[in-house]
């Protein structure tokens, strides 16, 4: 089941998210260049695992109250025009108050997230994750972990440093972007 992609001419920002909305059965995603990537539901092993993961964060959000969680529907404006929606996220409460009310409620939200996850599913190209991967780095994402499942790998992503690649960890640490939290792998394993 991989994901299907489209290329609509001329369908800028406005037009994507009247797309999204007559659509909202489907998960779409919009790349810089203007393709509309779809995206098919996940299997039950990738949905359990993305809720593990996002609980993680949730809980270490919770008690330091240091940003806002968001799960894989939540759509991102990346700078580049790139609509994305990591499967796991977070944004800063410093970053996430500096917009309006309604980019916050009602649009796809104009600002990188500062951390990210991609799990990768048995359906995923890993090529396109890691193309996915770069393009959050290259829009301002701070951090950001490719969790392989079927390799048991964890791909670290920074800004302006090389991809740190980890074999079978049995942790992950947020750094100083989720200062503190530490993602428990076991349970992804």
């Amino acid at each position: 089941m991989d994901a299907i992609a489209l290329t609509i001419p001329h369908l800028n920002a406005k037009g994507f998210v009247e797309l999204c909305q007559a659509n909202q059965n489907l998960r779409l995603e919009r790349t810089a260049t203007g393709e509309i990537i779809i995206m098919p539901p996940t299997y039950p092993w990738t949905g359990q695992q993305n809720s593990g993961l996002n609980a993680q964060l949730w809980l270490w959000n919770r008690q330091t109250g240091l940003g806002i969680t968001f799960d894989s529907s939540t759509g991102f404006t990346l700078p580049n025009g790139a609509v994305r929606s990591p499967d796991v996220s977070w944004v800063s409460n410093e970053r996430w108050e500096t917009l309006t009310e309604t980019q916050q409620k009602e649009e796809f939200s104009p600002l990188s997230p500062d951390f990210v996850v991609e799990l990768r599913s048995s359906s995923d190209s890993l090529k396109k994750l890691r193309e996915k991967m770069q393009e959050y780095m290259e829009n301002a994402v701070r951090l950001g972990w490719l969790i392989d499942g079927k390799t048991k790998e964890v791909e670290i992503y920074r800004q302006g440093q090389d991809v740190e690649v980890l074999g079978s960890p049995t942790t992950v640490s947020g750094e100083d972007v989720l200062p503190g939290f530490v993602l428990d792998l076991t349970q992804v394993w």
